[in-house]
């Protein structure tokens, strides 16, 4: 069954086709991997599944409803949540409270609820509170929780997003370059949260990435794009037994990698 089903999307900027007639599907419960070099429409197409962009043609569903062209809130609030390439942390708010910001919809965000539901908005802090320490402690960021987020490291910053991402109620996660400036350390410590999260709760998670060893730890099955659309797509072995994707696609140093 289709968590996400991507159909006949494209997009363009001026002349240059980013995504072009790009079909496939990510299966619920899956951990899905989009591979492909540099201007290969991947984040463009993250962007329009997250409701950034909208596509010029084609239409997206999620769980068999058409979700095309909605906006980013609408789709966080179906449980569609991505993390981007460049953390994007409140630098300036601590890291307890980047957490207790993310979840959209509470009750105190509106002026006048704080004069009528004053019970209920001291609840929903409590149950808030609860539930970033708990987020924290799986994350090992607890000795970090009254930190400045922006004097975070690069990794630190990818596990706070990913803790964002888990104070909502996430049904697909986007995940763009998790990997990106971290060091292999905090890239595995982030790998074994995702399949946690994955394997626990059900999440399924969407996954562009460079890191070919990331990918085979975590993704089935992997999407290759190029040039816009979908070039092949299976298992990692396939992938690595394509010598047309390894060539054409992948580069000389990822080539080395996946041999």
């Amino acid at each position: 069954m289709a968590a996400i089903s991507i159909q006949q999307v494209s997009k363009a900027f001026g002349g240059v086709h980013a995504v072009e007639d790009c079909s496939f599907e990510i299966a619920s419960g899956s951990i899905t991997g989009v591979i492909g070099p540099n201007g290969a429409g991947k984040s463009t197409l993250f962007n329009i599944l997250a409701g950034l962009l909208k596509p010029d043609s084609g239409t997206v569903w999620l769980d068999g409803k058409n979700v095309t062209g909605w906006s980013p809130h609408q789709l966080a609030d179906l449980g569609i949540l991505r993390t981007f390439q460049i953390a994007h942390e409140y630098a300036r708010m601590s890291v307890k409270d980047n957490l207790m910001v993310a979840p959209q919809g509470q009750t105190g965000s509106r002026l006048w609820t704080n004069w009528l539901k004053w019970s209920q908005i001291q609840q929903e802090e409590r149950e808030l509170q609860e539930r970033a320490e708990s987020i924290l402690d799986t994350l090992e960021l607890t000795p970090l929780k009254h930190e400045l987020a922006g004097n975070l490291s690069g990794g630190q910053k990818k596990l706070l997003e990913l803790g964002r991402v888990m104070m909502g109620t996430p049904q697909v996660v986007l995940l763009d370059e998790i990997g990106a400036g971290i060091n292999r350390t905090l890239m595995k410590k982030l790998a074994s949260h995702i399949e946690r999260l994955n394997r626990e709760q059900g999440v399924t998670f969407c996954v562009i990435e460079h890191d070919m060893d990331l990918i085979a730890r975590l993704c089935d099955p992997v999407v290759v794009m190029a040039h816009g659309s979908v070039l092949m797509q299976g298992t990692m072995a396939a992938v690595r037994g394509n010598p047309d994707v390894i060539e054409a696609y992948l580069g000389g140093e990822v080539r080395k990698a996946v041999a």
